[in-house]
């Protein structure tokens, strides 16, 4: 098992559930050999510089919305799932997060099937 992501300046490393959330989902699928560690750096990285290149700022934001890219491509690369599945989900948790009123969680929507 990897060691814990450090703290900066005594807060927690992730500034949203979400982020630990993909980081969670990423290090899953590597434990269960869906893609490599080395494979999802690459890919990160890949993003990381897309993101640079393209004038985003340099922030834990930009950092995470390129991870969470990467996990797609992965994802969409392995046939993990499809394209159709993915786009779905995506509306899903838009429909959710404009349903939600300010300052409460998002309720997370109905799993995709994989049937």
């Amino acid at each position: 098992m990897p060691a814990a992501l450090r703290q900066r300046d005594g807060e927690p490393t992730f500034d949203e559930p979400w982020q630990a959330q993909l980081m969670a989902l990423a290090s899953g699928l590597i434990d269960r050999g869906a893609f490599t560690a080395a494979a999802f750096s690459e890919e990160l990285g890949a993003e990381l510089r897309r993101s640079a290149e393209s004038g985003e700022p340099d922030s834990s934001a930009t950092y995470y919305a390129c991870a969470l890219r990467a996990l797609e491509r992965l994802t969409l690369a392995r046939g993990l799932v499809e394209q159709a599945e993915l786009a779905s989900a995506k509306r899903a948790w838009a429909e959710a997060y404009e349903k939600t009123p300010h300052g409460d969680p998002v309720e997370s929507p109905a799993p995709i099937s994989n049937d």
